[in-house]
């Protein structure tokens, strides 16, 4: 028997949230901004095998009602901004207060991830206000770029991917 979990990718326009479900789902590199899609993928975390629906959410404000649908059914988010983006970066902080206000009583799980690290030359977000951000909303923090799925965190392992980070803390 599979665990099922549904994850929802939250962040600005732009950010690469497709990019990051393109490159989990289908192990490729793509952009190809959306409004609003999911994807499904069985995957292994910590032995056991789970089946994650991933509800990859549009970042504009014309799409506030279908985003806040998917909120209500999530188990777990991914809150992702763009490095090369102070705005994205800004931008997390109400998508924070609107998980809070529409999950209310429940305490969601968190993962904060830094997209675009291969942007080096055009950094606006530092490492440190990322740690930062994490900390107070007590979740992990993970940086990486959908370009090659290659990612830092707090507890790196080897070879460790976005993904494997991401399922490991909301199905854990």
């Amino acid at each position: 028997m599979e665990d099922k979990w549904k994850v929802v990718l939250l962040g600005d326009g732009g950010v690469g949230k497709t990019a990051l479900c393109w490159q989990f789902v289908r192990g490729r590199f793509t952009y190809d901004p959306t409004i609003e899609d999911s994807f499904r993928k069985h995957t292994l975390v910590d032995t056991q095998m789970c089946a994650l629906e991933i509800f990859d959410t549009a970042g504009h404000d014309f799409a506030v009602p279908l985003r806040e649908e998917c909120m209500r059914m999530g188990d777990g988010f991914v809150l992702v901004y763009s490095v090369d983006s102070r705005r994205s970066f800004e931008q997390i902080r109400g998508f924070y207060e609107d998980i809070g206000r529409v999950k209310h009583p429940s305490n969601p799980v968190f993962i904060l991830v830094a997209n675009k690290m291969d942007m080096r030359n055009e950094i606006q977000v530092s490492h440190g206000e990322g740690l930062q951000l994490a900390a107070q909303y007590n979740c992990q923090f993970v940086e990486t770029t959908a370009k090659s799925q290659k990612c830092t965190s707090l507890h790196p392992q080897p070879e460790s991917s976005l993904w494997s980070e991401c399922t490991g803390c909301v199905v854990t």
